[in-house]
């Protein structure tokens, strides 16, 4: 797993989503619509400064707010070579994930709502990633919390849980734009998003299993 960076390091990379899938609905085959991130990161925290574009899949049943979910998990989880996910195409897929040098996965993502059994089956398969959901709002991570609870799922203790500000995504996901350039800090749990000279921001709640 790649040890935490120590300095601040500004680099420009370039990331890819998985190759898009087409669905078929009622005889016609549905392409995924390509999404343009132009992304400035800062995270100082994690030490964090990061210049990248990256395009994004938006299956032909996802919501603008999970596309955003998902751009946010991968600012907030920015580590060299991360990457899309397949999305919804494959729903037994991560959403994001990345592997170091030798194929290694270090890191494995979900968004959205989750079964709380499933997860912990997903973090039991992949005991060397980091592995983290990030959700949609805070009453859904307080749900998954409860459920795990309520089922004794005592092996998520080690999964990361979080969830975005549901206001946030509701913001950002108001204009559907193809090409986005956006600057994204992170201080503490808390989410600065400059879209277009206009900046909209929002918690990052956390919750945990003991």
């Amino acid at each position: 797993m790649p040890s935490p960076r120590s300095a601040r390091a500004r680099r420009t990379v370039q990331a890819r989503d998985s190759p898009p899938s087409r669905v078929k609905k009622r005889g016609l085959a549905l392409a995924p619509t390509l999404y343009d991130f132009d992304v400035t990161l800062s995270h100082p925290d994690a030490g964090v400064d990061a210049r990248f574009t990256v395009k994004a899949a938006r299956h032909p049943s996802e919501s603008l707010d999970r596309l955003w979910l998902r751009v946010l998990a991968y600012c907030w989880k920015w580590e060299e070579r991360i990457a899309f996910g397949p999305g919804l195409s494959d729903p037994e897929a991560p959403d994001l994930l990345a592997r170091d040098l030798t194929g290694e996965e270090t890191l494995w993502i979900r968004v959205g709502r989750q079964d709380p059994a499933r997860v912990q089956r997903e973090a039991d398969r992949h005991p060397r990633a980091r592995v983290a959901v990030l959700f949609d709002s805070l009453r859904r991570l307080e749900d998954f919390v409860a459920q795990a609870r309520d089922g004794k799922l005592a092996r998520l203790a080690r999964v990361e849980l979080a969830a975005v500000d549901a206001r946030l995504l509701a913001e950002l996901a108001a204009v559907d734009e193809r090409r986005t350039k956006l600057a994204v800090t992170i201080v503490g749990d808390h989410f600065y998003v400059d879209r277009s000279g206009r900046t909209v921001d929002g918690p990052l709640h956390r919750l945990g299993l003991p």
